[in-house]
């Protein structure tokens, strides 16, 4: 387990109180919100948050307004600096996330591309 002081991925007032509602759901006391990334999506990476008590080797853990944020080793590069916001719509609510690394977005929101990853064609489903 990494603990750091300083923080690498932020999440604002407003999604931290989402987040701690979440959480209370599933009345896990030493629970986190896992923020990731994984292959895929219109963009080339995906963004993903799970309820999680594990804590894997290489894991970063961030707390902000009450709330355990854990980033895997993996995913790390690609989110430092990112904030995790909640929006509402039409549609409803959900997180966001703010990704200073992400040099375009897909439509959705869900999908992001890197810098290194500028020349690969994608196409958005949705």
């Amino acid at each position: 387990m990494v603990e750091t002081q300083e923080a690498v991925i932020r999440i604002t007032p407003l999604a931290a109180e989402k987040a701690k509602e979440i959480l209370a759901r599933y009345g896990k006391e030493h629970a986190a919100i896992r923020v990731y990334i994984k292959s895929g999506g219109c963009s080339g990476f995906q963004y993903g948050m799970a309820v999680d008590e594990r804590e894997l080797p290489g894991d970063t853990f961030v707390e902000m307004h009450g709330v355990r944020l854990v980033v895997d080793r993996m995913s790390l590069p690609y989110l430092v600096g990112s904030e995790i916001d909640w929006v509402e719509s039409l549609m409803g609510g959900g997180f966001t996330v703010h990704n200073p690394n992400a040099v375009s977005t897909c439509g959705c929101g869900h999908s992001f591309r890197t810098k290194d990853q500028e020349g690969t064609p994608r196409t958005c489903g949705h």
